[in-house]
């Protein structure tokens, strides 16, 4: 049992502990949260009661608590790189919410400080976990669907309506908010599919929310395989997720997180439904049993910094008009 400090007591923060645990008993043997870290750990208390957990608001008291044995991050993205370094140099194994880091360079330092510590480091995607996506990863991995010739996706929400000044989600401007927040999980999606991406041209608009940030991103991709892909991700529209793969034999796309589509030309639309199943604790289970010295967590390293670069190499097209950006490897 991996004795664990959750870092950031936001929704999200909340909704990983949720996932594992319930009034401070865990739902498996793998992993428990025994400490909290908040910003304002008054705003934490009533929660941090009913999960039983030890609650700070200092960072430092967590890492140097021997009882502590790993560290999930669900904190401001541009904290992430300095809280990865803090955590591996400390003997933590460190699950790090995504985005990675905001930039490439940041990536490839986190990944250098775990590896130089010897500590697990685990990116948390948790789409990766659901057997919808497991089925169309097959799919393209097995030849079925022929060559993959396009791929898409696209996530989109409402929450860009519920960002206002002062929030650290709406200080991220231009493409960075709609990408960090949603775009980035498709961006890693296309990337488990299809492969690397050598370069990417994105436009980014505000249409309709509050704060100073695009709410319409578009991404078009060029795969280092040769593929096609278009990604795009909305923060004022209801809610929207979608993955589709267009190969020579067939085609397969996955709606929401529990239907998949699919159609070969030997044969009619067929929908598979799904478990829907809970991403989010398995992927920290998978953290767990790597830091146990299990199986290595299914979200290789070098995936991870590839899909900051991608995201950058965005950032810095939407920057630029929607100029061609080749992404560096």
């Amino acid at each position: 049992m991996l004795n664990t400090a959750i870092v950031g007591l936001g929704r999200w923060g909340r909704k990983l502990v949720d996932s594992v645990q319930t009034g401070g008993v865990p739902e498996g043997a793998a992993l428990r949260f025994t400490h909290a870290v908040a910003r304002t750990p008054a705003n934490a208390e009533a929660y941090a009661r009913g999960q039983k957990l030890a609650l700070s608001g200092d960072f430092d008291e967590a890492l140097a608590d021997p009882d502590i044995g790993g560290v999930v991050l669900a904190t401001p993205h541009d904290q992430h790189v300095r809280q990865v370094e803090a955590a591996s140099a400390a003997g933590k194994h460190v699950f790090v919410e995504k985005p990675l880091a905001l930039t490439r360079t940041g990536a490839e330092r986190a990944v250098a400080a775990a590896r130089r510590a010897g500590v697990v480091l685990a990116l948390g995607h948790n789409r990766r976990f659901l057997s919808s996506m497991r089925e169309l990863k097959r799919l393209a991995a097995s030849g079925e669907l022929g060559t993959i010739v396009h791929a898409e996706g696209n996530f989109t929400g409402t929450f860009g309506f519920d960002y206002r000044p002062g929030m650290w989600r709406a200080e991220e401007r231009g493409a960075s908010g709609a990408m960090s927040a949603m775009g980035i999980h498709v961006v890693d999606g296309l990337i488990h599919l299809v492969g690397p991406v050598e370069a990417v041209r994105c436009t980014a608009v505000r249409r309709a929310i509050a704060v100073d940030m695009a709410d319409a991103v578009s991404l078009h991709l060029e795969f280092a395989c040769g593929a096609s892909g278009f990604l795009s991700t909305l923060l004022a529209s209801p809610r929207f997720r979608r993955f589709q793969l267009f190969g020579t034999r067939g085609w397969a796309q996955m709606r929401g997180h529990h239907k998949l589509d699919i159609c070969t030309a030997e044969a009619a639309v067929e929908t598979r439904t799904f478990d829907d199943g809970d991403g989010l604790r398995e992927e920290l289970e998978a953290f767990a049993a790597a830091a146990a010295g299990g199986p290595a967590y299914p979200l290789p390293l070098p995936e991870a910094v590839h899909g900051i670069a991608v995201f950058e190499a965005a950032l810095r097209s939407a920057a630029a008009d929607g100029a061609r950006i080749a992404v560096p490897r």
